[in-house]
């Protein structure tokens, strides 16, 4: 499956894959920064492939992400469960670029293994600095500070009081 680019929150990258045992969904917010913070995000969502039962605490999901438009080592991460549920896991990778990067999820657990794989495209996220965001918004409280002084200039001459 091919995405493009994206600022925002996470989005699916495959859905409803069934890989041996497992039925397994990817959901990704791959943010790339420059700082060497984890800001690639990626949850995986498993359910038993069969859709009865539960799964074990012992299966547990390991990600993957390769460079697709360079030659670099993959970085991999072991996904954790979220709020100590097995079927959402979470894992942060540090995606150093923008570019196109295959996503591999490996699934290990008692029912068996399985593997998947997906690619995305990681983009800086492009929300503004806090003093960009002041800068931004600088136009507007002057406009509110110029129509406030208007109202009580205009209140005041309505009284009777003159400037």
């Amino acid at each position: 499956m091919v995405l493009g680019a994206h600022s925002g929150p996470p989005f699916p990258i495959l859905s409803n894959r069934v890989a041996g045992p497992y039925d397994i969904s990817i959901w990704a917010d791959p943010d790339a920064t420059d700082d060497g913070s984890a800001a690639g995000q990626f949850w995986v969502m498993l359910r038993p492939a069969s859709g009865a039962g539960s799964l074990p605490p012992e299966t547990h999901a390991e990600v993957s992400i390769t460079a697709l438009d360079r030659s670099a080592p993959p970085v991999i991460g072991r996904a954790q469960p979220v709020n100590h549920e097995i079927s959402r896991q979470f894992a942060a990778l540090v995606m150093d670029h923008e570019g196109r990067f295959g996503v591999a999820v490996t699934v290990d657990g008692p029912l068996g293994r399985a593997e998947v794989e997906a690619n995305v495209d990681a983009t800086y996220d492009l929300r503004p600095t806090p003093i960009m965001m002041a800068v931004y918004l600088m136009p507007f409280v002057l406009v509110g500070v110029l129509w406030v002084k208007l109202l009580v200039r205009r209140r005041k001459f309505v009284r009777g009081v003159r400037l």
